[in-house]
């Protein structure tokens, strides 16, 4: 008997320390940082909601229009500063969780998600609010993560078909 009751023991903690080994890469997707203060010198160092990618983000109030500066890598994005506001107000009208849909410029948006609304003639810019030719897609992979930086947002760090909704 005793042997059955360490043998199921070791069944137990293999099974334990399995689980917890499938749970530390979701962890990792999750953590994200956000050293910095949004300045050029200072800016916010985040991670892709997936957790596959850091990449750096900024306020510019001196351009025009005012921006959001995103470098991934050597490419520097840019999206409109008021971006923030306006997707935050969409989210709260809509309720619910909203799938974020990143895809690139040349690439259509599936209907019904951030990346669409943030292209739609129909959002507060009327259009696009990436400021690059072709360089405006994958707004919903680098701006909501900076939006749940700021509490204005929750966002899902899975591998794939995050969603976000407003805090």
């Amino acid at each position: 008997m005793k042997a059955k009751s360490s043998t199921t023991s070791k069944s137990t903690t293999k099974a334990k320390t399995s689980s917890a080994a499938k749970a530390k890469p979701q962890a990792k997707a999750k953590a994200k940082s956000t050293a910095g203060a949004g300045t050029k010198e200072k800016p916010w160092r985040l991670k892709t909601p997936s957790g596959s990618s850091e990449y750096s983000m900024y306020r510019d109030e001196t351009l025009n229009p005012p921006a959001l500066v995103c470098t991934v890598g050597t490419t520097e994005l840019r999206y409109h500063l008021r971006c923030l506001d306006d997707l935050h107000a969409m989210l709260k009208q809509h309720g619910d969780w909203m799938p974020l849909g990143s895809a690139d410029e040349q690439k259509p948006a599936a209907e019904g998600t951030v990346e669409a609304w943030a292209r739609s003639a129909d959002n507060p810019v009327g259009g696009w609010y990436g400021l690059k030719k072709g360089l405006r897609g994958r707004f919903a992979m680098y701006v909501p993560p900076l939006m749940e930086v700021l509490g204005l947002a929750e966002v899902e760090h899975n591998a794939k078909n995050n969603r976000m909704r407003a805090r």
